[in-house]
């Protein structure tokens, strides 16, 4: 899949970005142009009366001055197995 890069900067044109997956999930965000080009990937923190949620997402950029953040799926760590329910 080609794309463009999101140049927010580039032409003056705010970028216009969508969050999908997550606690993001839905938000639009506009990024002014003074700000430059978006950022490849972006950590979202959640502090509440739990434990720490921690979720990145990745630009996949569009054509023009637009992108999408997918939630980026959770790493897997050596040693922990996932066990089916009996």
């Amino acid at each position: 899949m080609e794309t463009a890069l999101v140049e927010a900067d580039s032409d003056g044109q705010d970028a216009v970005l969508l969050f999908v997956g997550g606690p993001l999930d839905g938000r639009v965000e506009v990024r002014a142009a003074r700000h430059g080009a978006p950022l490849p990937t972006v950590t979202h923190v959640h502090l509440h009366g739990g434990p720490k949620v921690v979720s990145r997402y990745d630009l996949q950029p569009l054509p023009g001055a637009a992108g999408v953040y997918h939630l980026r799926p959770p790493v897997r760590q050596p040693g922990r197995e996932e066990h089916p329910a009996d």
